[in-house]
């Protein structure tokens, strides 16, 4: 799974000045930030309004049926390619029925032996289970796709950031399209094998899609929450790709083989291509500080006066001409309200964004000091670790789901039908829960969140590991609910924390680090396959009980701190009255 894929707002208020070590500091009013994933921007990130200006499109120039139509087409592409890879779990019995690495399955008797099937459309040695040494290298084409997502959003990131949404997706088509090719040349039969680097290319061009979608937030800046959550709810629905083609090859006896299918996949790349070059805009639109800056500067009467005034002589021409310009001007308002809101609506959104950073407890606690700073801290280095473990956790259920039931439940039968389930689940658990992630990150405080998220890592854990039916469904409609919940608890967890100025550099190496360390999988699955006989069971208790005592760490250590921060942040409870009316940004998935 990627962290870049669950972001929580895409620009926010920084303080200008931390509150350390229990020590008051006068604070300046907070500045204006947007998110960037670009690992490579100076240390020291001016505010939006000190920044140099880039080129941005006007939403109130475009009609909002367009703009709707923008948001609906970037929603469909992100359905259909933005985290399809994480549908394996779907597509891996396919694999495995074509008689995909068969040949790691030795006849000498050192591998488990497939029960082979009868079907035209299928391999030869086609089988329905994997053996061992099979198993572990179609997971390992899972842990590629899962590395590739996170560490290629940095580069993705890179791309939006200097060279705009059009390079990125541009890329992003291309790289959707060499990957649907290796795919469809992919071949057991006649011995092609290009599915890691089609894996490969597919994730790349995910990462490379997603990320510019959210930009799309800002073409109704009203409900920019709710565009964000829909967005995420897009790359989570992507799962379910592969798991309606799998239903296809079914239907067809096998006869819609792979090949087949990412032969016609192609359409979606070329589509994309085709979309962003015709109906996207060219920049992105302004966001709501830089829509109000335009408010305010249409509402100046002053433009209705100008030097080239002195040249009419007639008192009725120069008052019809004034005319026309305040009506221009005050159309220009009135198209801009239309956006934003009417003063009482965006005092109220501010003041419920007040209201939210304030509930978090910790809001700006490291605000101010530059990334490497940041990274020495124990905020830092406990949230990388429970993130780490946590995405490692999470890629491999997905990726081992069917071997672990099938040794758990002593029931291949059990074990496939527990595996469907998680096809349908993985897909509609993301898109179900976006209310729920919403109401905890918009509400609660970062120690009651990072307690939830624990308690989850423990129910998980513990239902994971009993030999039943009913826990293998619990297992399963649990880990659906907590993993687009844990992916955007560290995004929100990470701007609440260490702030939008540093946020390439931080979340960067989060990402990246927590990328890397998915190769353990492999480890894991030889442990698994090897010394263990197929049981899971080890792997997951070593797993859960790590977690468990990482995030009970990081959750005392975070209420502590919030309990000492707020004691000292009340003594500048005059000064935080600026957040109130300087604050303009949505919270994950709600309706200002």
């Amino acid at each position: 799974m990627s962290l870049a894929q669950h972001l929580t707002a895409q620009e926010g208020v920084d303080r200008n000045d931390r509150i350390p070590d229990g020590q008051l500091e006068a604070l300046d009013s907070p500045r204006w930030r947007r998110m960037s994933f670009d690992v490579l921007a100076p240390p020291e990130v001016q505010s939006i309004f000190e920044q140099d200006p880039e080129p941005r499109a006007a939403a109130y120039t475009v009609s909002a049926a367009w703009r709707g139509f923008q948001v609906a087409f970037a929603l469909v592409s992100c359905a259909l390619a933005s985290g399809i890879v994480f549908g394996f779990a779907s597509i891996k019995p396919v694999f495995i029925a074509r008689g995909v690495y068969y040949e790691l399955c030795r006849p000498d008797g050192s591998s488990e032996p497939c029960e082979a099937i009868s079907s035209l459309h299928s391999a030869p040695q086609g089988c329905r289970h994997a053996c061992p040494d099979q198993d572990m290298r179609l997971n390992l084409l899972f842990i590629v796709a899962s590395i590739t997502t996170n560490v290629s959003s940095l580069f993705a990131g890179t791309v939006l950031d200097r060279h705009g949404r059009r390079a990125c997706v541009t890329a992003s088509a291309l790289f959707l399209a060499l990957g649907s090719a290796f795919m469809a040349a992919s071949d057991p039969l006649i011995g092609a094998n290009g599915y890691l680097v089609g894996n490969f290319f597919l994730s790349l061009g995910g990462s490379f899609l997603l990320l510019p979608s959210f930009q799309l937030s800002n073409a109704f800046p009203k409900y920019s929450g709710v565009i964000v959550a829909l967005v995420t709810c897009a790359f989570d629905s992507s799962s379910a790709v592969f798991l309606f083609y799998r239903l296809a090859w079914s239907a067809s006896g096998g006869a819609f083989t792979p090949t087949h299918f990412f032969v016609v996949y192609l359409v979606v790349p070329l589509a994309i291509l085709i979309g962003e070059w015709t109906v996207m805009p060219a920049q992105p639109y302004h966001i709501i500080p830089e829509l109000e800056l335009k408010l305010d500067k249409a509402r100046e009467s002053d433009h209705d006066f100008h030097t080239s005034d002195d040249d009419i002589s007639d008192d009725a021409e120069l008052f019809r001409v004034r005319s026309n310009r305040a009506d221009r001007r005050l159309t220009e308002v009135g198209q801009i309200e239309s956006l934003t809101g009417n003063a009482d609506e965006r005092r109220e959104r501010a003041q419920q964004e007040g209201d939210r950073l304030a509930a978090s407890g910790v809001w700006g606690v490291l605000h101010g000091l530059s990334a490497r700073e940041q990274m020495k801290t124990p905020w830092f280095i406990l949230l990388l670790v429970f993130t780490a473990l946590q995405m490692l956790r999470i890629n491999y259920f997905i990726a081992s789901i069917r071997s672990q039931y099938e040794y758990l439940l002593g029931s291949e039968r059990d074990a496939v039908l527990v595996n469907k389930f998680f096809d349908a689940a993985l897909p509609i658990g993301g898109v179900a829960s976006t209310p729920f992630i919403a109401v905890v990150l918009n509400n609660m405080s970062v120690a009651v969140m990072l307690a939830l998220l624990t308690f989850y890592v423990v129910l998980i854990g513990l239902l994971n590991c009993l030999p039943y039916m009913w826990a293998a469904l619990a297992t399963v409609v649990s880990f659906v609910v907590f993993r687009p919940f844990y992916y955007s608890a560290v995004s929100h967890t990470a701007t609440t924390i260490f702030g939008f100025a540093t946020f390439g550099r931080v979340y960067g190496t989060i990402i990246f680090v927590s990328g890397l360390f998915n190769i353990s999988q492999y480890g894991l699955d030889a442990l698994t396959n090897g010394p263990l006989s197929g049981n899971p069971t080890p792997v997951n208790i070593v797993i859960a009980a790590v977690s468990t005592v990482v995030g009970v760490v990081l959750t005392l250590f975070v209420l502590q701190k919030s309990k000492s921060y707020r004691q000292v942040s009340l003594k500048a409870s005059s000064e935080r009255g600026s957040l109130v009316s300087g604050s303009r940004v949505n919270g994950y998935g709600t309706l200002h």
